[in-house]
């Protein structure tokens, strides 16, 4: 059977190939009743885009008919400019961004929404009369879901993370959830049984509590006299504009829970809890094992997951770059998810019992 195409297509609606091309990409310069009217035609008659053909259009604006200048706006609104460069998993979200970006062809503008007298509307003034359609919404402060008004009719959009909940666009993100109950899983495969979580409260209620959803989960696995409730703190005071969100835990929480409920093992964000632990006499692993949830250094000392955020900022653009493809402008009818799964990292941390 002969294959429909755009050609045949627009035989029938009486206009050009280029016209009808536009109109299966959503391109802004077609009017809405023409884009739709052509697409409801090439529906039915048929027609199904050819996904090699695709590719070679794909490949063909990334070697070299798409200038190389253009320009992805990466859009932050941290407490201040770079304030987020001092957290690991933001700053390796905007280095894999960058890194994917440049691969494709593209340029990565960092834009701070905190910038004096910079409002929603300038901004998108400013992106739209240079030319940036796409843009990717990063480090969000916590605590803290401000709208972004942007003009959304103008360009493509992602998120990394799930704030500001208020802008229901499509999202990448660690998957918080698989992450947690593979620290769990190789916790019990290591012969470890009563297993602690501690946690920040402000981490999980940013990842929609799938942290703690994850450990609940997993905790199903485990002998009910085994199960240690979750120990939640709070880092940065509550307060909405800590200078330093990551602090370490205060003793005075960390130490009764720990001698309450005595864990075999402690999972948990290192950088605010292991230096608590020292300061309370407890030591790694004599004491206690620790499953790291963001390995930063693999060199054998610390067992946990590596949280591939880099790999988080890569698949952003990826998922960016094919919307500008398409033209698929303003917010979607339905968003979508895309999840990046950890690496299990082995260390000393974890030894495994007999």
């Amino acid at each position: 059977m002969k294959r429909i195409t755009l050609a045949d297509v627009a035989r029938r609606a009486g206009v050009h190939t280029t016209t009808v091309s536009r109109a299966m990409r959503n391109h802004p310069t077609l009017p809405e009743e023409t884009r739709l009217r052509l697409q409801e035609l090439a529906h039915e008659m048929g027609y199904v885009p050819d996904p090699a053909l695709a590719a070679l259009m794909a490949y063909r604006r990334r070697g070299g008919v798409k200038p190389r200048e253009q320009s992805i706006a990466y859009i932050t609104n941290w407490y201040t400019a770079k304030g987020w460069t001092e957290m690991p998993a933001h700053a390796q979200f905007f280095e894999g961004a960058h890194a994917k970006a440049a691969a494709l062809g593209y340029g990565l503008e960092h834009f701070w929404l905190g910038e004096r007298n910079l409002t929603a509307a300038r901004l998108s003034d400013i992106l739209y009369h240079r030319g940036v359609t796409g843009l990717i919404l990063a480090s969000h402060r916590f605590r803290s879901d401000v709208s972004v008004d942007l003009d959304w009719r103008r360009f493509c959009a992602v998120k990394i993370d799930y704030y500001p909940l208020q802008v229901p666009i499509s999202t990448v993100s660690n998957d918080q959830l698989a992450i947690i109950q593979l620290a769990v899983r190789k916790s019990l495969a290591a012969g470890y049984h009563r297993i602690g979580l501690v946690l920040d409260d402000v981490f999980d209620t940013a990842a929609h509590h799938a942290w703690s959803a994850g450990f609940l989960a997993e905790q199903l696995r485990i002998a009910e006299d085994d199960r240690i409730p979750i120990l939640r703190y709070v880092t940065d005071g509550g307060t909405p504009e800590p200078s330093n969100p990551i602090q370490p835990i205060d003793g005075t929480s960390l130490a009764p829970w720990f001698r309450q409920h005595r864990p075999e093992v402690i999972i948990s964000y290192g950088r605010p809890v292991r230096p608590t632990l020292r300061d309370i006499g407890v030591r790694v692993p004599k004491d206690v094992a620790f499953v790291e949830l963001f390995v930063e250094s693999e060199d054998g000392s610390m067992a946990g997951v590596r949280e591939n955020c880099f790999r988080v900022g890569e698949v952003a653009v990826e998922v960016l770059v094919s919307s500008l493809h398409q033209n698929s402008t303003g917010i979607p009818p339905i968003a979508t998810s895309t999840l990046v799964e950890g690496t299990w990292i082995d260390g000393a941390s974890l030894p495994p019992q007999g």
